[in-house]
């Protein structure tokens, strides 16, 4: 198979195939229902992307994974150290970790319940599903929003292997591969890797030294038993570390509360950064962003008989993480926020899948430990936390332990039932039972030896002055998600589907920065929030247009309770329940192939929402902008020599609030950004050759916000910009 029939085996158009030629259709699944299907036969607003397609967009961190996919946005509160995904208006952006996103995160179906953990480099990719909307009945908890699915390359009893090296802008170096084949008749293996290593591309007039570097190393070892015909075994063993200077923002003057005033002298910090350079500062304690992960997970497939299949999913995580940011953003020693994440995650899944008939089924239960000791506070000179007097060569502040156990327990089951030939109905329905313990404080400290990092976070180097403000809670919720579907067959190449789905997300606790004034406001009203729940309608159409494309439709409205709406005020988040909250929008996909050389992407989605705040009034949630649009064009030349492909696209991005407040501080208006790439591959499809520029224009844009405007607080606005322009040229070698 070429490069191009690779390539758009199934592009952002929820497509089931891709086109290497308008008249060759090749079929895609994906299992979004827990079972293999054609994504055109599912009545799910799906966008599915190869390992080929991600390769060849230039993709290499999960972060990037949204850009062809309407209505979904990618969420960075702390840049590039942290990330979570918003789909259709409904996203997270809380820095801090103790909040799962409404956006579930995946890895060959295994829940990644932290948002640390999720910001992994992409190697040895077979699909990546994006399932937008509620999908609480057969992936559980935390998907209100939807989810994104990462699906690995499997061992196979063939031998196979590739490498790939990349040279990029900033002295970028990436070396990634894989390697895998039989070992025995019944045991084979495949081991992958990926090292990415690169210069900051924001420079430090401070110190002299670039921020936010590439320093990424990640392994997979997959061994696959066939016990027998019917029953398998995959094991999966991973680990992943990053060490990046990061934790920079731009510096905004912004000495009046809510307002932008760059050119204004910032008398609390007797600053200002008017340069008109984004990608530099001037940071006097420049922060880092240390991760560790670690995971194992054992599935067991056995096919009972014809129609009846049993699968287990063990699986045991580890997520550890050490971040700090100068968070007054200027040379001043006044201010450096920081968190820490010690998680340990225990999964299990057992899925009985039958067909009788025309009838299918799904039917399991599942069951999630997670054990958090995590952390943050402040760094600050002079002393912010109170109750006592620093000594030489130390600085005061704030230290926030806050340590939760969840213990998440729950059922669920799917039936599709055939009416006719042409109509077919889904039901399904999950009952879940979280208990979770929550603890939490405040403690004013002298950090003896801040400069030894992470050592703020060691107890040998924290003297305890005072305790400002402790919580203890915990709660039990139970939760009920449920879906009821009907699908159309109108032909052979065209599905209709309304849907109902009912997605829920667990209730939680906030953990804040900064003491609570008054402190009897540490109580259940101010840092516990209960469970939302998003009652989804939607309708949607997919069809073949003729032999030379697809066009898939969906349009819905969401109607929320207990919504949990996010905001930031000042460096502290909150989440609350909004008494109200609503939306509707409409999405639109389209893939063409005009000619044999000829691929066009379209891809546009709107979204309308509100909710309503705890003083009544109505505002747009965070991160929701009305209108996204995406397209992709891409003309391939074959030659003697091997073949040549231009490729260019943009993403427009409409304009987004950062905060509830609306002000011109926590705004960005509308922008698009370009790439392009030229690609070759030899005629024996060996030898790939791509070289490609991201953010062709040099778009400059703001990715996240906070508003630290006023003279009472730092006078300022932090800014974290999306990267500049970015070049890289890489060669693949195939066995």
């Amino acid at each position: 198979m070429n490069l191009k029939a690779k390539l758009f085996l199934s592009l952002a158009c929820s497509t089931q195939a891709g086109l290497s030629f308008a008249a060759v259709l090749e079929e895609v699944t994906v299992v979004a229902q827990k079972r293999e299907q054609s994504v055109q036969d599912v009545g799910i607003a799906v966008t599915a992307m190869t390992g080929d397609q991600l390769e060849a967009l230039g993709f290499d961190n999960a972060q990037q994974v949204t850009a062809m996919a309407p209505g979904v946005q990618t969420v960075q509160p702390n840049g590039e150290a942290n990330y979570s995904v918003g789909i259709r208006g409904v996203t997270n952006s809380d820095f801090t970790t103790n909040v799962e996103s409404p956006v579930a995160i995946y890895v060959d179906e295994v829940y990644i319940s932290q948002m640390s953990g999720a910001g992994f480099s992409l190697f040895d990719v077979e699909r990546v599903e994006i399932l937008r909307g509620p999908q609480g009945t057969l992936f559980g908890r935390n998907a209100t929003g939807g989810l994104v699915h990462f699906l690995t390359v499997k061992p196979d009893f063939e031998f196979d292997a590739y490498s790939k090296f990349t040279l990029g802008r900033f002295e970028q170096t990436k070396l990634e591969g894989a390697i895998g084949g039989g070992i025995t008749d019944k045991l084979a293996a495949r081991f992958s890797f990926n090292a990415n290593q690169g210069d900051g591309y924001i420079e430090n007039r401070f110190t002299g030294d670039d921020l936010n570097n590439s320093d990424d190393q990640s392994a997979r070892l997959q061994l696959l038993y066939n016990y027998s015909d019917n029953l398998d075994f995959l094991l999966n063993l991973r680990v992943a570390e990053q060490d990046i200077d990061t934790g920079f923002f731009e510096n905004v003057s912004s000495i009046r509360t809510g307002e932008l005033t760059p050119n204004e002298l910032n008398p609390v910090l007797n600053y200002i950064d008017n340069d008109g350079d984004v990608y530099a500062g001037d940071y006097d304690d420049p922060g880092f962003n240390q991760l560790d992960t670690k995971g194992a997970t054992l599935t067991a497939n056995w096919q009972i008989n014809d129609s009846l299949k049993l699968v287990s999913i063990t699986d045991t995580s580890s997520v550890e993480r050490t971040y700090i940011e100068d968070s007054d953003a200027s040379p001043v020693s006044l201010f450096n926020f920081f968190l820490t994440t010690d998680a340990e995650q225990f999964s299990q899944e057992l899925r009985l899948e039958g067909e009788q008939e025309k009838f299918r089924w799904t039917a399991g239960a599942y069951f999630l430990e997670l054990d958090i000791n995590d952390s943050n506070g402040a760094i600050s000179d002079p002393f912010i936390g109170g109750g006592g007097t620093t000594v030489a060569g130390s600085e005061g502040g704030l230290f926030n332990p806050y340590s939760s156990e969840l213990s998440s327990q729950s059922i669920f089951g799917q039936l599709e039932i055939p009416l006719s030939d042409r109509f077919n109905l889904v039901a399904g329905l999950r009952v879940i039972e979280d208990e979770k313990d929550f603890s939490y404080s405040v403690n004013a400290v002298e950090f003896l030896n801040p400069e030894s990092q992470p050592g703020f976070a060691a107890n040998a180097n924290r003297a305890q002055q005072a305790v400002l403000g402790e919580y203890v809670s915990d709660r039990k919720d139970t939760e009920v998600s449920g879906r009821l579907q009907l699908d159309w067959f109108v032909n052979a190449t065209s599905l209709a589907y309304a849907s109902w789905n009912r997605g829920v997300k667990g209730g939680g606790y906030n953990a804040p920065i900064f003491p609570l004034s008054p402190p009897n406001d540490y109580d259940d009203e101010t840092l516990s929030y209960d469970p939302e729940q998003l009652d989804a309608y939607e309708i949607g159409f997919k069809t073949d247009i003729g032999t030379i494309g697809r066009l898939n439709l969906a349009a819905y409205y969401y109607d929320y309770k207990d919504y949990q709406i996010f905001n930031i005020i000042g460096l502290d988040t909150f989440t609350v329940n909004s008494p109200d909250a609503q939306a509707q929008g409409f999405e639109a996909e389209l893939q063409l192939s005009p000619g044999s050389r000829w691929d066009i992407l379209f891809g546009a989605a709107y979204n309308d929402a509100e909710a309503e705040l705890l003083d009544g009034t109505k505002q747009t949630p965070i991160q929701s902008p009305d209108l996204n649009v995406n397209g992709l064009i891409r003309y391939e030349l074959p030659t003697r020599f091997g073949s040549f492909a231009f490729q260019g696209d943009f993403v427009y991005r409409d304009d987004v609030i950062f905060a509830l407040t609306g002000d011109e501080t926590v705004q960005q208006d509308a922008y698009t950004t370009t790439n392009a790439s030229l690609s070759y591959e030899s005629p024996d499809s060996r030898w790939q050759v791509v070289a490609s520029v991201e953010n062709l224009t040099n778009r400059e844009y703001v990715v996240q916000a906070f508003d630290l405007s006023g003279v009472d607080v730092f006078g300022i606005t932090e800014q974290y910009f999306g990267r500049p322009r970015w070049w890289s040229l890489s060669a693949k070698y195939t066995w």
